[in-house]
């Protein structure tokens, strides 16, 4: 009987394990469902998924969030975190985490296409998740944070005579919230500072492909993926979040798109974490940052009220 209560009882754990209506064991997190691996794209033979989290502890308010999984622009879904969305989905927003191609096989000509395709593929099936496609919001962290702005500041339509209709929808997004973003290639940490593969991020060479090996190469690619020179009035409303001690990205990255945006016209916030790196365990008041983010989607995509402080 022992034996037999035994097998019931490990098949019922298995049972549960292979649930995609994820059930969290603390009461901190709530509940929510998930679609993994949805296609929205397909290249050189290689599908390009995402996932889509769907709030089930509250109702979903009709909006979404695009949460770039990306790391030294290398793309994972061992890297999506859903208690890292856990802020969102309590809002009520429909998340979903794009995986990318990843360096060194593809390179950033090829993993900025990946990131318009994403948007586009969400804005031309947002019935299919009862969102509003005319509000969508992005993040991301470091690469994550640089490939969002690129999308807040480059998305925009597709070709209109393109023959797959995803891709005549607009990649445009309505707000970023991102943490320590690169922004500008061709002056990195300081005036004419060329790190395209060179100084600090000499170790990321394959991520901007063999273009990078001559000057002209790391001329026209810096120029080409550095998203504060396409800051215009129209760019998406920014928040960003970064370390003042950040030995990869540094500060003066974010402050110089700050500084571009508000010439331009456009909002663009910076918030500084004093004595803060690059990110890990030691980021002070990671959940109080991601409700900060929260709190700006809900203002830009929602029209709710903005927080004094965030003004």
């Amino acid at each position: 009987m022992q034996r037999l209560r035994f097998f019931l009882l490990l098949a019922l754990a298995c049972a549960a394990a292979h649930t995609h209506a994820q059930t969290k064991p603390t009461a901190q997190i709530a509940p929510y469902a998930r679609t993994e691996d949805v296609v929205y794209g397909r290249k050189f033979g290689t599908a390009l998924t995402l996932d889509v989290f769907q709030p089930t502890g509250t109702k979903p308010n009709g909006f979404a969030i695009i949460q770039v999984i990306s790391g030294g622009w290398v793309s994972s879904h061992a890297n999506i975190s859903p208690a890292g969305l856990q802020t969102y989905l309590d809002r009520g927003y429909t998340v979903f985490a794009v995986v990318h191609g990843s360096q060194p096989k593809f390179t950033l000509p090829e993993i900025v296409p990946d990131l318009h395709r994403a948007v586009r593929f969400i804005r031309h099936n947002a019935a299919r998740w009862a969102i509003d496609p005319a509000h969508l919001g992005i993040t991301g962290s470091s690469a994550g944070g640089h490939l969002s702005l690129t999308l807040g500041t480059q998305g925009g339509p597709g070709p209109a005579d393109a023959k797959d209709p995803i891709d005549r929808a607009s990649s445009a997004v309505q707000a970023v919230a991102c943490f320590y973003p690169p922004t500008d290639f061709l002056n990195y940490g300081r005036e004419g500072e060329i790190a395209v593969g060179r100084g600090i991020l000499k170790d990321y060479i394959p991520a901007f492909g063999p273009d990078a090996l001559t000057p002209e190469g790391r001329q026209k690619l810096g120029q080409t993926f550095s998203p504060t020179r396409y800051v215009t009035a129209t760019a998406a409303p920014t928040l960003i979040i970064h370390g003042d001690a950040d030995p990869l990205v540094p500060i003066q990255q974010s402050q110089l798109y700050v500084a571009r945006a508000t010439a331009a016209g456009a909002t663009a916030r910076l918030i500084v974490k004093p004595g803060a790196e690059h990110g890990g365990k030691t980021w002070p008041d990671l959940a109080g940052d991601r409700r900060r983010f929260a709190d700006w989607f809900d203002h830009y995509l929602r029209g709710l009220p903005l927080a004094a402080s965030d003004r």
